[in-house]
Order: C-alpha cells, then structure tokens, then sequence
C-alpha cells in the first residue's frame, strides 16, 4: 500500500500564492513517484482537517507563518504526523533574522554589519550611514525588504504608511555590493553554488518568482576557494542553527573588498522555494536527483522530533 501524503501549503502569509505553485508541483511529482497524495490548503482548521486525514507523512511546503517559524512544526508534533524539513526551533530560530545572525556569527559565519531598530526610528533619519538595507525580522522571498542607496537624502518614505504589514522591529544592514550566490544543503550535504543574475536591483521577489524575473547561473563563476567557502559556511549555518532535511543559505559575494572580508551569509532559508523557477531544484538536477527524486528524498526523510 503506497505511503499516504499530506502536501502542506497555501496559508495565510504575504508568499501565500509561491506556496500553492510549490506545493502543486510538488503533489504532482509526489503522484508520479507513486505516493497517494492529499492537498491541503492550510488554513486556521489545519489541525482538525489532519487529524480527520491522518497521514503517513506531512510535507511541508509554507512559506513565511505558520508554515516556517515553528509553528506548523509544533502542532505535526502534537497530532504526531512526521514531517519534512527542519523543526520547531530551528524553523523559529532561522525564521527570525536577528536572532539567527547571532547564531551564525558564534559559529564563525560573517554576517553584515546591522542592528534591531523600531520603524519610528528608521523612518525618522538615517539609522545607518547608506547604503543599507532595511528588512522586516520574519519574513521571506524579499517581502518587505527596502535598499536605501548612498544618494538618498531620507529613509524611505513607505516606512511611514499607515497600512504598513511588517511589524514594528527591522533589521538594518550594511547593503553589501557585489555577486548574489546561494547554496542547498541536503541532509548533512552541500550542493553546489548558483550565481543569480536578476535585472532588478537586487534579488526581489518578482526576480525570484516570475519567469524570466533572473538567470540561474550553475556553476557560479567564482574562484574554487570561495566556492568551496561557500558550501563550506552554507553547512555551518545549517547545522549551527539545527536545520533538517532542506535548507539554503544566501550569500552577498564582493570581489572588491578585503581578502577575506567579502564573502556574507545574507540568511538561511528553512522552507525554501520548490516552484518552477526556484534555486534547490536546480541544484538537485545539477547532482543528478531529479524533482521527483528531491521530492521523493524530501517525504522518506520526515520524522517527528526534529
């Protein structure tokens, strides 16, 4: 009798609408490795519609709340429905930007320079010399990310919508110049690098989601010593911060800086992007696992106590 799995996605959060393209694409590679395979379209009954369905296995794939910062995980442990990717306190830690950059610095993992400040003070004046870059604390796929650029003479003016969505603590960076890099780790393995070229200013969210929006290019074209850094780092961050299953970690790669001083773990990704443009996918293909295998890979791994 083939494993019976719940596929995860949808929600409620700003990257709902990547999370139904990734998990149809996912259920339907799921169906063509043999599973039986329900979609779930996670809403505030999740936890009475999984316990009706009672799957052997729940593969999570949320983006941004609840689906990556814990608590998904939380209530899959309490119904005991094993589940992919990492768990309660690696999503939650990883999903809180401030947080894990502590984590990954007492690791030896460089992060930029940056700090917390409340929106008051960031749409007052300057909170950094520019350039810098503002993002709100728990969200992914760019959502809510501004770049303040050196010419600009005030923060930016969205910070004082009345409307705005991404809470009241930021966090403020060094805006780092340079090449976008990225990196999966499987399990207790690093894949390889991607250099993402986007025709937008930076890596946004219609670069990462629409066609065409950037080029993935693999091999990325670096030196082989910041190549293997960055695997390197990419299961440093994964296993400081106690990630499971699938993560990536972004990097910021400036040639023209220091030696030693250019490469920067931008973040780590818990849940990251399984659609038809997304990064772990590629990496997948380039070591020989294809999207049904990755996905394959992805369900047989799912436990509980993560």
């Amino acid at each position: 009798m083939s494993k019976h799995v719940a596929v995860l996605m949808g929600g409620w959060s700003p990257e709902r609408e990547v999370s139904l393209r990734s998990g149809a694409a996912c259920a339907a590679a799921l169906e063509g490795e043999g599973y039986r395979v329900t979609r779930v379209d996670v809403g505030r009954d999740v936890a009475e519609v999984l316990a009706r369905l009672k799957p052997d296995a729940a593969l999570n794939v949320l983006h941004g709340c609840p689906g990556e910062d814990g608590t998904i995980q939380g209530m899959l442990e309490i119904l005991r429905i094993p589940y992919s990717h990492s768990g309660v306190l690696a999503s939650a830690l990883a999903m809180d930007k401030a947080q894990a950059r502590i984590v990954m610095a007492a690791a030896g993992v460089p992060v930029a320079p940056g700090r917390v400040v409340s929106r008051a003070e960031a749409a007052q004046a300057h909170v950094m010399a520019p350039p810098y870059v503002l993002k709100p604390i728990a969200a992914g796929s760019s959502v809510g990310v501004l770049i303040v650029r050196e010419d600009q003479t005030h923060p930016p003016q969205e910070l004082h919508r009345a409307d705005w969505p991404h809470g009241e603590s930021l966090l403020v960076e060094r805006f780092i110049p340079g090449l976008e890099l990225t990196c999966a780790v499987l399990g207790d393995r690093a894949l390889d690098v991607i250099e993402i070229e986007s025709s937008h200013t930076f890596y946004d969210y219609e670069s990462k989601y629409a066609q065409g929006g950037s080029q993935h290019i693999l091999p990325a074209r670096i030196l082989p010593e910041i190549y293997q850094q960055v695997r390197m780092l990419s299961l440093k961050a994964h296993q400081a911060l106690g990630c499971r299953g699938v993560s990536r970690a972004d990097f910021r790669y400036d040639e023209n800086a220091p030696e030693g001083t250019g490469l920067i773990c931008l973040e780590v990704n818990t849940q990251p992007g399984m659609t038809e443009t997304s990064l772990v996918p590629d990496l997948a293909a380039h070591m020989g696992l294809s999207f049904g295998g990755l996905v394959k890979w992805m369900v047989e791994d799912a436990t509980l106590d993560r």
